[in-house]
């Protein structure tokens, strides 16, 4: 099958978002993290109610990754 293609093609925008935006208006980096570790808690807890180990074990594990890289992010402002 082929398309007709009878649409208007968007062109692709010259702007450029600043740095630290890559979030498209979301927060920042750094409030995504927190948002995914204490979304990732709250998840492991329902897991950990219903007995689901391995998700509840792979949870702890997103919560702890996105704990690392808030500590990691921290570390390089400092510096």
């Amino acid at each position: 099958m082929s398309s007709t293609g009878g649409g208007r093609k968007r062109k692709p925008s010259d702007r450029r978002r600043p740095e630290g935006d890559e979030a498209g208006g979301e927060g920042s980096p750094d409030d995504a993290l927190v948002l995914i570790a204490a979304a990732a808690t709250e998840l492991a807890k329902l897991a950990q109610r219903h007995k689901f180990e391995v998700l509840d074990h792979l949870l702890a594990m997103a919560r702890l990754e996105a704990d690392e890289q808030l500590r990691a992010r921290s570390r390089r402002k400092l510096s």
